[in-house]
């Protein structure tokens, strides 16, 4: 039946086509969708944004990856940092200035998930605050709600673009110890809850739920066990896609082909950081994901999966006066050639991994 699936897929279209030339509605639409990893703000990049007068810039950021961003019609990340009006810093309480997060949406994300363990590094206040910013940005979030009923109205988040309809859902497995001051309420991971949740997004009529999922290990490329039985659950319960996030550092990309569901599923176990002050080995780049989804008649599907490398360059080492992150297999000739090796060097360890343990068609894009 699988193999069937793309000849069936084929012959929808051409049925739309035929349809649609006799003036016969029938619905057909395409959708990308472009996930990117991990926004984090440590001292480093804290220090290296301040400019003369005492504010903070952080425009330089997305200026190499604005227009993959922008060119799709839907794009989130992850925003594993608050926002506040004062004492901001870096690990272990992470905390940006507003300008922070107008430099995310100058670069097009049209969403951001929040659950995550960073989310209430800064208190009840902290996250309030970020809320109402990405509010007032005009840029959707979920995760993390100012009580029930907030969540109750805002949750699952369903975006409807081209006539599909998206429920993105997200969780995390803690916030590092720190308890959830009343009545704020942040997803975590829990099976129970989580069921609920992927039945009232089928109710309310989603073509494909997408879990966003904080989990795993940090510093490790593959997923532990725990990580990929949860992943299982996930799609027998109805989930379509699965992306995830946390480990800092790539992980592997698969392609399920209607294992659990009646078309194909990704599973990214985590896309590594976007941007963040990290350097070691692995943990300077990550991944722009772009699932291509097409709606045939009433019937939504993955037509394509793709991926972009990307890494950060950094100031002072790399010649560049802000962090900059920079597709990896295009990066300018005019960083030292030490810079050039240490990106490649994060290529090569990519493209390793991803030969070894992706799964299924997924493709690569420059």
């Amino acid at each position: 039946m699988n193999s069937l699936r793309p000849v069936i897929f084929v012959i929808l279209i051409f049925v739309a086509t035929l349809l649609t030339a006799q003036g016969i509605t029938f619905p057909f639409s395409r959708l990308s969708l472009l996930f990117a990893g991990d926004l984090m703000q440590h001292q480093s990049q804290l220090d290296a944004a301040k400019v003369s007068d005492g504010t903070y810039s952080f425009s330089s950021y997305y200026r190499y990856v604005k227009e993959y961003i922008e060119g799709a019609d839907i794009a989130i990340a992850n925003l594993e940092t608050t926002i506040g009006t004062g004492r901001f810093g870096g690990y272990p309480a992470f905390c940006a200035p507003d300008s922070f997060l107008y430099a995310a949406a100058d670069a097009g994300f049209d969403v951001l998930l929040f659950a995550n363990n960073h989310c209430i590094d800064r208190g009840k206040k902290g996250a309030l605050y970020t809320m109402q910013m990405m509010d007032s940005l005009g840029i959707m979030h979920c995760g993390v709600y100012r009580d029930s009923l907030d969540r109750a109205i805002r949750y699952p988040l369903m975006i409807e673009r081209k006539g599909i309809r998206m429920a993105i859902l997200n969780y995390t497995y803690g916030t590092n110890g720190i308890q959830v001051p009343e009545p704020l309420i942040i997803n975590y991971i829990d099976k129970k809850i989580i069921a609920s949740d992927i039945l009232k997004a089928k109710r309310m009529g989603a073509d494909a739920i997408i879990a966003c999922m904080h989990w795993g290990d940090e510093y490790i490329s593959l997923p532990p066990k725990r990580v990929r039985e949860l992943s299982d659950w996930l799609l027998k319960q109805g989930v379509d896609h699965i992306i995830g996030g946390h480990p800092h550092v790539l992980q592997p990309i698969e392609v399920r082909d209607g294992e659990f569901n009646a078309s194909r599923s990704t599973v990214a176990y985590s896309l590594g950081n976007f941007v963040s002050g990290m350097y070691a080995r692995g943990r300077d780049g990550g991944v722009m994901l772009r699932l291509n989804m097409c709606m045939v008649g009433y019937i939504t599907y993955l037509q394509s999966l793709e991926y972009m490398l990307t890494w950060v360059a950094r100031p002072h080492r790399d010649g560049v006066d802000n962090f900059t992150i920079l597709p990896a297999v295009n990066v300018p000739l005019e960083l030292p050639e030490s810079s050039r090796n240490k990106c490649m060097e994060f290529v090569n360890d990519s493209h390793s991994l991803f030969e070894l343990h992706n799964k299924g068609d997924i493709n690569e894009f420059y």
